[in-house]
């Protein structure tokens, strides 16, 4: 992101000029008090949102000027989502969820890749039922699953465990944590939470739309030190 503002209205600025890198194969959380902009953030960085101004860039391809038909071609094939809400479809099955987005862009998926994946978030016994029949913890791993499913370049998780009991959470930010691990995979995370920024190799902080502070290795009780001098602030 270069440069990158994104003003609602007349007068609401969410972002004001950040830039920033999100280097590849590495997990990135990005955390701010109330209003400070993650959302935003997010959404300009994915491709979800256009900034009013400024450079969005995912791997040299430069997101500003692309239509909607090109962006939602290049979110489904290059980009991974997991959100608070699981946003699962009921009457799918589990794999019929993880499948939809290749089914979606008109592809299948190479032989072996649902159950490893399904395998990967310890849900290989699980892959014929329905989101009823799953726990909240079970559901997200569905999600991250179904995000995982397309080899993307980057995964992003707009609080991925902020609908999730502790334990739970931690199983899936252990998760999250070997998909950059093990698969090279960049993950970037919008969260509230100190303890699961902390499994983040660096956290950024935002205030009043502006990148204010980075904090590389952190641990929970210094990213809530950080997180409570902004809110002061």
């Amino acid at each position: 992101m270069e440069a990158v503002s994104k003003v609602y209205g007349r007068a609401v600025a969410a972002l004001r000029e950040v830039s920033v890198s999100l280097p590849a194969g590495a997990f990135t959380a990005v955390m701010g008090p109330s209003g400070s902009g993650k959302s935003t953030f997010l959404h300009c960085a994915a491709g979800l949102d256009a900034p009013t101004s400024g450079s969005v860039r995912l791997g040299g391809v430069e997101l500003s000027g692309m239509d909607e038909t090109a962006l939602t071609k290049l979110r489904r094939d290059r980009v991974g989502f997991v959100f608070q809400a699981f946003n699962l479809v009921p009457a799918l099955t589990v794999e019929q969820n993880v499948t939809l987005p290749l089914r979606m862009a008109g592809r299948r998926a190479p032989k072996g890749r649902v159950a490893e994946v399904l395998g990967r978030v310890g849900l290989a016994e699980r892959a014929k039922h329905r989101p009823a029949e799953l726990s909240g913890g079970q559901q997200q791993r569905v999600a991250l699953a179904r995000a995982l499913v397309t080899e993307p370049d980057v995964v992003f998780g707009d609080e991925p465990t902020g609908a999730l009991d502790t334990v739970t959470a931690r199983e899936v930010l252990a998760l999250l944590r070997a998909a950059v691990d093990d698969l090279g995979r960049t993950v970037v995370m919008v969260t509230h939470d100190p303890v699961a920024a902390a499994h983040a190799d660096t956290v950024l902080f935002l205030a009043d739309g502006r990148i204010v502070d980075a904090l590389d290795a952190p641990d929970a009780s210094a990213v809530a030190a950080r997180l409570t001098s902004l809110g002061a602030a």
